[in-house]
């Protein structure tokens, strides 16, 4: 007898509900066909290219033209000309042949890695830079999801593609703040400099001292405020307040052309700004939403980091966080919500997940696919939306109290010796 077909909707139901239908071998299959998608996608770029060049007539990385070209001023004695743009383009186009232009934006701070990079010609460095940050970043994938398959999700994480496309800083901002995070309750200094370092992106640092003073880590919020002064300072001794003064100069044009215009494209956003703004609301408009969000989403963070909450979810809501408060995050920045999904499921892996949550995380996952082509042709905010649910997770999480086990955790939610290895016990995942 065939099965009724209401108990063949239930049985798929429950099987989503339960997250049943993530078989390990779906799970590898689709993380392979990622890492294939991503190995040969850029290896067709690589393998048309002329000289530094695509097929399309972009120079390969694309936006680390901007790194290598701000990089080579540096080194020619122009630091503070790499922030005008009319300045900067006409090198571009000397130095790469190309008729596009790339803006460097980035604060002083990132000009020292950008003239080490420039060390060197134009494909080694972007090879180097790729492979570096991506190294550094599956480490500490690997150190929050010690497991083959935590690894293979990790590599066929689809904003890799993205990261890597453009040779852009999305592995390094996930290893600052997701492995200040991580090194949080073992080691505050550590923690401290990692997230004074993110003084390159500031945009993501805006939940930081607030969760810090939360979750009364004095000695962490006060390393990272010496980093980000030092790191001025040094800057400045090296290339004088006209490098500072310039990039000043530079925010205004910077916030009305590339963000407040969309020229860069309102797809690429993956913020409630851009969301407003892709549905044709004005720039007031954006801004309010933009400014309700970012409220929600601090005073949210704050109350997880005042509780008990396991520090996977205290982590997960504050990369989620932190990408939601900010209008300026694009579809490379969710390297970052990588790390975040990984604090998740190292979580639910040891002690279980809610309903429907292995099927949200997987959604989540999936996410960057296709954020910025629905973007484009449905304006449909997806990677927006996958980042507030998420978020929202995390508070679930903190609120049903599932914390560590009090009989050997402090009120910050690790061991008293603060060695808990996070993920443990997760090879046989």
């Amino acid at each position: 007898m065939a099965p009724h077909p209401d108990r063949l909707v239930i049985s798929t139901a429950e099987r989503f509900a339960t997250g049943a239908w993530l078989t390990p071998a779906l799970v590898r299959l689709v993380a392979i066909l990622m890492m294939a998608g991503t190995i040969i996608g850029l290896g067709f770029l690589f393998a048309t290219a002329h000289g530094v060049l695509d097929r399309f007539g972009r120079p390969l990385g694309t936006d680390f033209a901007a790194f290598w070209t701000a990089g080579r001023m540096v080194l020619q004695g122009h630091a503070a000309q790499t922030y005008d743009w009319s300045v900067q383009g006409s090198f571009q186009q000397q130095a790469l042949s190309t008729s596009l232009f790339f803006p460097w934006s980035y604060p002083p701070v990132f000009l020292v890695i950008a003239a080490a990079l420039a060390v060197l010609p134009y494909l080694p460095a972007l090879l180097i830079w790729n492979a570096t940050t991506l190294s550094l970043a599956l480490a500490l994938c690997w150190r929050i999801l010690p497991s083959r398959q935590g690894l293979l999700l990790a590599l066929g994480f689809p904003a890799v593609l993205v990261c890597l496309g453009h040779g852009q800083t999305g592995f390094l901002t996930a290893v600052l703040l997701a492995g200040g995070a991580l090194a949080l309750p073992r080691n505050k200094y550590a923690a401290g400099i990692l997230f004074g370092l993110l003084c390159y992106k500031p945009q993501f640092g805006l939940l930081l001292p607030f969760v810090l003073a939360a979750g009364r880590y004095w000695r962490a919020f006060a390393t990272a405020a010496v980093t980000v002064l030092a790191s001025i300072a040094i800057t400045t001794a090296i290339w004088g307040w006209p490098v500072w003064q310039a990039f000043l100069d530079s925010i205004p044009l910077t916030r009305t052309i590339v963000f407040e215009a969309g020229e860069t494209g309102f797809e690429k956003f993956q913020s409630a700004f851009a969301a407003v703004r892709m549905w044709g609301g004005p720039v007031d408009l954006a801004y309010g939403v933009q400014g309700v969000v970012t409220i929600a989403v601090l005073a949210a963070a704050v109350a997880v980091w005042k509780g008990r909450a396991d520090f996977r979810v205290k982590s997960a809501a504050l990369l989620t966080g932190a990408l939601l408060s900010t209008p300026y995050v694009l579809d490379y920045d969710l390297i970052v919500f990588g790390m975040a999904l990984a604090f998740l499921a190292s979580r639910g892996l040891e002690q279980g997940f809610f309903r429907w949550e292995k099927t949200l995380l997987a959604g989540a996952w999936l996410a960057p696919l296709v954020s910025r082509t629905s973007g484009k042709l449905l304006h449909l905010p997806i990677g927006f939306a996958a980042l507030a649910a998420i978020f929202v997770l995390t508070v679930m999480h903190a609120r049903a109290g599932r914390t560590e086990a009090a009989s050997h955790s402090d009120p910050q939610g690790t061991r008293p010796d603060g060695r808990r290895p996070l993920g443990a016990g997760l090879q046989q995942a």
